[in-house]
């Protein structure tokens, strides 16, 4: 097992690193949600709960592959925080991709807007995915998000920007855009049931 590993193992659903801050991030969340039921803007709410199960999704997967090798997860969480989720999911995280959904389907234009004379979806998938390795590189080099695998690294950015985030934005603006509230609704649903029969089935095998 690492050094990186263990340090975050040691946090792991540690109830003694609760911090007070997390009862307003929370509220911040709610808050964001809120304000799009008011608003009565499903597309925005529905792609904003879709980021947010991709990303579950993707850090039940990483912690099935530091349960399977025993040696580390693609990616850790190491650094201060109010609670340890999974062993690259802390609670400061959860809630920002909670939000990063949201903003993300805010910022987009009409699908028939191009950029640069191509089709808006796809570049803005590129583009934030590319945006969001770029932060997650200066969280590694603070030391708050490891990465021990030598194919999962700054040096070679590509698999963090394929794996890591193009498929949150590609389900967030995919959800966006669906015609009807309950075509979202059963996507969002979708997503959500399998992080949740996931979390169920693994976590009762002790696996994450």
């Amino acid at each position: 097992m690492t050094d990186h590993a263990r340090a975050a193992l040691e946090l792991l659903r540690d109830s003694g690193q609760f911090k007070w801050y997390v009862i307003p991030l929370l509220l911040v969340v709610v808050y964001v949600y809120a304000t799009e039921v008011e608003r009565r803007n499903w597309n925005v709410l529905f792609a904003g709960l879709a980021l947010w199960g991709m990303d579950w999704f993707n850090e039940i997967w990483n912690s099935l592959v530091f349960h399977a090798t025993g040696r580390a997860p693609v990616w850790g969480a190491t650094g201060p925080t109010a609670y340890q989720i999974l062993i690259g999911l802390n609670i400061e995280i959860c809630f920002m991709f909670a939000i990063m959904g949201v903003a993300a389907a805010k910022m987009l234009p009409p699908k028939e807007v191009r950029i640069l004379g191509l089709p808006n979806r796809p570049v803005l998938i590129a583009l934030n995915s590319a945006a969001a390795v770029g932060v997650e590189v200066l969280l590694n080099k603070a030391g708050v998000l490891t990465w021990d695998w030598s194919w999962w690294h700054a040096g070679f950015p590509y698999l963090i920007w394929l794996i890591g985030y193009v498929p949150f934005f590609v389900a967030c603006f995919f959800v966006h855009d669906l015609p009807t509230v309950r075509a979202k609704a059963i996507a969002v649903g979708a997503i959500l049931g399998v992080d949740a029969l996931a979390l169920a089935v693994f976590g009762a095998l002790g696996w994450l």
